[in-house]
């Protein structure tokens, strides 16, 4: 038998791996201007921020689907 859908804490979560997310992009910003780095190197760490921004953008729309479905009543 499948577990439930507990759904009651999934705003929180997804605001915190946004936060974390956003984390990860401002210290790999910071080790890219504080070490020393090949041009390869700094391509790849924007290509993973680039991948992070993408992941941020689809967290705050999962956030505000949960929020509407918070707000219309769900129930556990």
């Amino acid at each position: 038998m499948a577990k439930p859908d507990n759904r009651a804490d999934n705003v929180e979560k997804l605001q915190q791996m946004k936060e974390n997310t956003q984390h990860n992009i401002e210290a790999a910003e910071e080790s890219m201007a504080n070490t020393d780095m090949t041009a390869e190197q700094k391509q790849q760490i924007k290509q993973k921020n680039a991948n992070r921004q993408e992941s941020i953008e689809s967290f705050e729309s999962e956030i505000q689907d949960e929020s509407q479905a918070r707000e219309n009543g769900y129930q556990q």
